[in-house]
């Protein structure tokens, strides 16, 4: 199996290498270029809109001069894979805008070329006559893309980073991966409408995360125009254990436990303890939106729900998803990763825009026109001590619950 994944990811990067330095100009001729450039027409048409991928895909890494993979046939190249997938779901995004005859130049930008350093992308030429960007990219390269962005009035989407980036005054700035103070507040609001009148602890540890997850629901519960909560605060030692839980939990009614940390080992074992002692206290718990990364179908998770907030959410009944899905167990034996779905959705939904709206592209970033699998909701955040605008965010968060390895939607 691992030898067929690694044949479909050769085949894969070498189509791309192809793909990225050539761009086809008309019908018949094609022509090298200075920038990675793809075109979803075949026709040139001065007019045409143009939108940038910028991501980390490591090409020049992967392979040496004369093409070949430097990396055996069990293993990947380290640090590619994500950058990968959400070029892989672009890429099919691109195959459904072709179909469709969008009018776009997309042009693509490994932010781990040799050729085209990430520093000299932002200074160069390269992204400066473009309409739209939409990067994959980690929070250094959101921060100077969302300052390129702003300097030349160039909306970026940031899909990936749920990060500000310390971001200010920047109408072109959109954070499509919900920030965690936006979790919090949906988590907050959740409980108010499901478990007001529960007994609600938030057990958490030492550290400066922990203190500015408390800050946020803290600054939550002075601006709610509900009932606040009634949110008990217990900090944990480092090595504790079920009696330290059991002692704030109640035998005679369902606990609400808010884990108020981001340590996923902490999580962890919170979680695994709680499941332990439910025969005696039924509990629902409510994770921290990274808890993704924990198998809750395992058996020592067991007879505990858990909550988690997402922005990205798969509907297992959603037609395209199932194809999208199904396609790619049949090119790279393993069913799409999150990641996949973002890079099609993102495109597709984004290109879709800047071919309706153009150069308005800016003030139209709300449009839902183009939902695919997601339903976001792009709202601006206003700055509490200015009351001017910084940036829009998606506030779009579904509410999942996850019980014995079964997972649904709730909202």
């Amino acid at each position: 199996m691992m030898k067929k994944l690694q044949r479909a990811w050769l085949t894969f990067c070498t189509l791309f290498l192809t793909t990225v330095v050539w761009a086809q100009t008309d019908t018949t001729i094609a022509r090298n270029v200075a920038a990675d450039s793809v075109v979803v027409v075949a026709d040139s048409m001065p007019e045409r809109m143009k939108l940038a991928i910028v991501t980390s895909l490591y090409l020049d890494s992967a392979f040496d001069a004369a093409g070949n993979y430097q990396y055996d046939d069990k293993q990947f190249h380290p640090f590619s894979k994500a950058g990968l997938e959400f070029w892989e779901g672009a890429q099919l995004a691109i195959d459904s805008l072709k179909k469709e005859g969008l009018q776009l130049d997309i042009h693509v930008f490994d932010t781990r070329s040799s050729r085209i350093p990430f520093d000299s992308l932002i200074a160069g030429d390269h992204l400066r006559n473009m309409d739209l960007i939409i990067g994959h990219v980690n929070l250094n390269e959101a921060a100077q893309l969302a300052r390129f962005a702003g300097v030349l009035n160039i909306p970026f989407i940031n899909t990936n980073v749920p990060n500000d980036a310390e971001v200010t005054n920047n109408p072109n700035y959109v954070v499509l991966n919900s920030t965690l103070f936006t979790h919090c507040n949906g988590i907050y609001k959740f409980l108010q409408r499901n478990f007001a009148l529960s007994n609600i602890v938030v057990f958490r540890k030492k550290g400066a995360a922990e203190d500015r997850l408390r800050q946020y629901f803290t600054e939550i519960e002075k601006n709610t125009n509900s009932v606040a909560l009634k949110l008990k605060y217990v900090t944990l030692p480092d090595n504790f254990n079920t009696a330290h839980l059991a002692a704030h939990l109640d035998s005679n009614s369902t606990n609400v436990v808010l884990a108020g940390s981001l340590d996923l080992k902490f999580a962890q074992s919170l979680c695994q303890q709680l499941s332990s002692l439910s025969k005696t206290y039924a509990t629902t718990v409510f994770g921290m939106p990274n808890w993704d990364d924990i198998d809750f179908t395992k058996s020592l998770y067991r007879g505990i729900e858990v909550y988690v907030t997402t922005p990205f959410y798969i509907d297992p009944a959603n037609k395209l998803a199932s194809a999208l899905n199904n396609y790619y167990r049949k090119e790279f034996f393993v069913p799409a990763s999150p990641t996949v779905y973002l890079g099609y959705e993102s495109i597709y939904h984004f290109a879709h825009l800047l071919d309706l709206h153009r150069e308005n592209i800016g003030s139209s970033l709300g449009d839902k026109k183009f939902t695919v699998f997601t339903n976001f909701d792009i709202q601006p955040v206003i700055n509490s001590q200015t009351q001017t605008l910084d940036y829009f965010e998606n506030k779009k968060l579904y509410m999942l619950k996850k019980v014995d390895g079964v997972v649904k939607a709730v909202y």
